[in-house]
């Protein structure tokens, strides 16, 4: 099932293209953010639909509602999921994807660090959630280490883990887990874009750390939460009615 509306964003940045094929990356996400995935799923910005495809796999009985504004994401993500059981493509944005209280669960990765008006963002999700629903986020962490890449890749910001808690709780979410990710990568995108001042990050480079780097760095935070990381990853509850 498709259903469209009008919209002018085009989405210019990169990320998407490079982490195609990051399949370590995106499952180690999914099973972190997979106790809380409920039977009716919106992801907002599901660009071309990777990520979507980890969802499925991890709640396959789910009702998955994607979202995305851009115009040249949109028909790649409507193509693929075309006729595909209790999947929805929707062109818009988060304010677009159903009524109050409609969903379980909203899941937005590398999302919010393209939203303006971040705070209207969240407000949007807590609406679209029924009572006890989760809203699950995966954004960049550390300004300090915003550079290139960012400006290349339309980052707005970065997130310190006290910002995205403060920002959920103004929200009205109840935040359960709020932690750093990654922390080899802070230098990793330190260096491409403080010191190298890259715009942009290779497919090969990207599987390369995908491959090399994702495995270990899973294994190593099941066990162990670092102090700080390049991302930071979101486990928020609305409140009980």
């Amino acid at each position: 099932m498709t259903t469209t509306a009008s919209q002018a964003f085009t989405y210019s940045g990169e990320e998407l293209d490079a982490l195609a094929e990051a399949r370590n990356y995106y499952g180690w996400i999914v099973r972190r953010f997979a106790p809380y995935l409920g039977r009716r799923i919106v992801e907002v910005g599901a660009g071309i639909g990777t990520f979507a495809e980890h969802l499925r796999a991890a709640a396959p009985d789910a009702r998955l509602t994607l979202v995305e504004p851009a115009a040249n994401n949109w028909p790649h993500l409507s193509a693929r999921f075309a006729g595909r059981r209790h999947v929805t493509t929707r062109r818009g944005y988060l304010a677009d994807a159903g009524e109050p209280g409609s969903a379980d669960t909203v899941v937005a990765v590398n999302v919010m660090e393209h939203v303006r008006d971040d705070a209207t963002f969240l407000a949007d999700a807590h609406r679209l959630l029924s009572p006890g629903g989760h809203a699950l986020l995966f954004v960049p962490a550390l300004p300090a280490i915003y550079g290139s890449l960012d400006e290349a890749f339309e980052h707005y910001r970065r997130y310190t883990k006290g910002e995205l808690t403060s920002r959920l709780r103004t929200a009205g979410f109840t935040p359960l887990s709020v932690a750093y990710t990654n922390l080899p990568g802070v230098l990793a995108w330190w260096m491409s874009g403080r010191v190298l001042r890259r715009r942009t990050v290779s497919a090969r480079d990207a599987k390369l750390y995908d491959r090399w780097m994702i495995p270990w760095i899973s294994r190593l935070e099941r066990v162990w939460t670092p102090p700080v990381g390049q991302s930071l990853i979101a486990i928020a509850r609305k409140g009980d009615a």
